[in-house]
C-alpha cells in the first residue's frame, strides 16, 4: 500500500517548489568584493578570475552605482599596493592620503548609504607577502595586532562602517575595538575572519593583489604559523568564540564550499552573525568549468550560494553577486 503522504506532491511543478522552498537568496545576502588599484581610467581583468576587474577609483564610481542599483547595498575593500610603498611594517597602510582610505571616501562620496567595509591585514603592503611583521623570520602576533589596530583607525577616520580584520594573529580583535573605542568611533563594527584556513583556494586573490608570500630564505613560505589548519573543526569553534568575546559583531568562515560542515557548526555555537566567503578559488573552478561546457554557470553559482545560505550565513561575501542579483530579479 502506498503511503497517506507523497513527499513528491510538493514538488509537482514550480509554483509549490517556490511557495514551500525554505532557503532564498536576495541581494541583502550579498557583500560585494571590489579590488582597487592607483591610477585613471582603469578597469584590468583579473587573469585568474575572468570577468572580475580591479579599478581605478574614477571607474570605482560607477561600479559603485551599479551595485546600488542592483539592491546591493554592502562592499569589502581591497588595495593592490604599488610595490616601491611596500615594507615590512606596513607604513603605507596609516598614509590618511592612501589607496584604502581615498577608495572609501570614494565609494561613500557616489553612495554615503552603501555599508563599507575595508580588509585588515598587512598582505597588501609587505614586501613578503605576509599578513603581518616579520623579524628574524617570524611574523610576530603583538606588535602585528597594534599595527592593526592603528589601521583601523585609519579606515574609521576615512568613513568605513566595518573593518575586517583577516589575518588570524590572536587577540587582535579586542586590540582593535580598544583603539576604536578608545578614539571615539565605538559605532565602527568589526566583522572577523574568525575561522579563516590555511587554504589552497586563495591563489587567484592573491594574484589580484600581488600579496602572495615571497620565496626567500629564511622568510616563511606559506601562513601555516597564522591562519587555520584545514583538518580542525573544533579549533574554529573557539577562535570564533574568543573573537565574540573580544569584541567582533560579524564572524566569519573562509573558505566557503569545503567548509560547509564549519559554518553550520559555528552558527548553532554563536549568537552573533556569520558570514561565509566564497574565495576566488571557488570562483575560479566554476568559470573554468563553465568556459569547458563541463557545468552549467548559472545553475551552479545558484546552487553553491544556496548551499552556504542553507549551512546558515547570514552574510555571502562572493564575486558571483552582481550574477546572482540579475539571475533571481
Amino acid at each position: 500500500m502506498y503511503p497517506l503522504r507523497r513527499n513528491r506532491r510538493l514538488r509537482t511543478n514550480e509554483a509549490i517548489r517556490a511557495l514551500v522552498r525554505e532557503t532564498i537568496i536576495t541581494p541583502n545576502d550579498f557583500l560585494v568584493p571590489l579590488f582597487v588599484v592607483e591610477g585613471k581610467g582603469i578597469k584590468d581583468e583579473i587573469p585568474s578570475m575572468p570577468n572580475y576587474f580591479r579599478y581605478s577609483l574614477d571607474l570605482l564610481e560607477n561600479e559603485v552605482k551599479e551595485l546600488w542599483s542592483l539592491g546591493l547595498k554592502s562592499v569589502l575593500l581591497f588595495v593592490k599596493v604599488p610595490d616601491n610603498l611596500k615594507d615590512n611594517k606596513g607604513k603605507e597602510a596609516l598614509n590618511p592620503n592612501g589607496l584604502m582610505q581615498r577608495a572609501i571616501k570614494t565609494v561613500k562620496n557616489v553612495c554615503p548609504n552603501m555599508l563599507v567595509m575595508t580588509d585588515v591585514a598587512l598582505d597588501p603592503y609587505s614586501i613578503y607577502g605576509h599578513d603581518g611583521i616579520i623579524e628574524n623570520g617570524v611574523i610576530v602576533n603583538d606588535d602585528t595586532a597594534e599595527f592593526l589596530a592603528e589601521m583601523s583607525i585609519s579606515h574609521a577616520e576615512a568613513g568605513a562602517n566595518f573593518v575586517a580584520p583577516s589575518d588570524m594573529m590572536d587577540g587582535r580583535i579586542l586590540t582593535i575595538r580598544e583603539a576604536l573605542e578608545d578614539e571615539g568611533y565605538k559605532d565602527t563594527g568589526i566583522m572577523s575572519y574568525s575561522a579563516k584556513y590555511a587554504s589552497a583556494f586563495y591563489g587567484p586573490f592573491r594574484d589580484a593583489l600581488d600579496s602572495a608570500p615571497v620565496d626567500i630564505q629564511d622568510i616563511p613560505k606559506d601562513k601555516k604559523t597564522y591562519q587555520m589548519d584545514y583538518g580542525n573543526r573544533f579549533e574554529a569553534i573557539r577562535e570564533t568564540e574568543m573573537d565574540i568575546d573580544e569584541g567582533a559583531d560579524i564572524v566569519m568562515v573562509k573558505p566557503g564550499i569545503s567548509y560547509l560542515d564549519i559554518l553550520r557548526e559555528i552558527k548553532n555555537e554563536v549568537d552573533v552573525p556569520v558570514a561565509v566567503y566564497q574565495v576566488s578559488g571557488e570562483y575560479a573552478m566554476i568559470k573554468a568549468a563553465a568556459e569547458k561546457g563541463w557545468l552549467n554557470h548559472d545553475q551552479i553559482i545558484m546552487e553553491t550560494t544556496t548551499a552556504f545560505k542553507r549551512a546558515g550565513a547570514d552574510v555571502i561575501a562572493s564575486y558571483f553577486a552582481k550574477d546572482i542579483v540579475k539571475l533571481i530579479s
